[in-house]
């Protein structure tokens, strides 16, 4: 039988955990680069900030990176950290650039069970803002399919 300080005592971790898993929570306060939205605001368009900071989804087949076949580097458009190289960009039909592998360090992933989905949401590791998602849906050599949000990134020509 349950008591209520037990109730208590794991209701709190509970809160406690979501908190430290969500990027919104004191885990986004321990990025590299800490802002406060009317800061971001500044920095960003209304589309951006609506992905990058409120975890949104631009409309699928929107995006000029789509059709991006340059070499170059894709970069988080909130501190311009590179997070994909050009030479795991594919075209994964479903609207928004895909990669098959982020750059060593340039990302982190958490559980996403918004609109009633379980996903995996992956956000910048420098700034902690969301890019897309990920799915175990892609081509080799991963097998997995990084579907970021166009907006949510800035490419540079160059060497990858």
């Amino acid at each position: 039988m349950l008591s209520r300080r037990s109730l208590i005592v794991s209701g709190a971790g509970a809160l406690a955990g979501y908190f430290v898993l969500s990027s919104r929570g004191p885990l986004a306060q321990s990025a590299e680069i800490s802002r406060s939205d009317q800061e971001w605001r500044k920095l960003l368009s209304p589309e951006q900030f609506a992905v990058l900071r409120e975890d949104g989804t631009e409309r699928p087949f929107s995006s000029p990176l789509n059709h991006e076949k340059r070499e170059g580097r894709f970069s988080c458009a909130g501190c311009d950290l590179a997070a994909f190289s050009s030479s795991t960009k594919f075209d994964s039909g479903t609207g928004w650039p895909s990669f098959w592998a982020p750059l060593e360090g340039a990302i982190r992933t958490k559980e996403d069970t918004s609109f009633g989905m379980a996903r995996t949401a992956v956000d910048c590791s420098r700034c902690a803002s969301h890019l897309g998602h990920v799915f175990e849906d892609g081509p080799k050599p991963t097998g997995l399919r990084y579907c970021m949000n166009g907006v949510a990134l800035k490419f540079t020509a160059g060497p990858a």
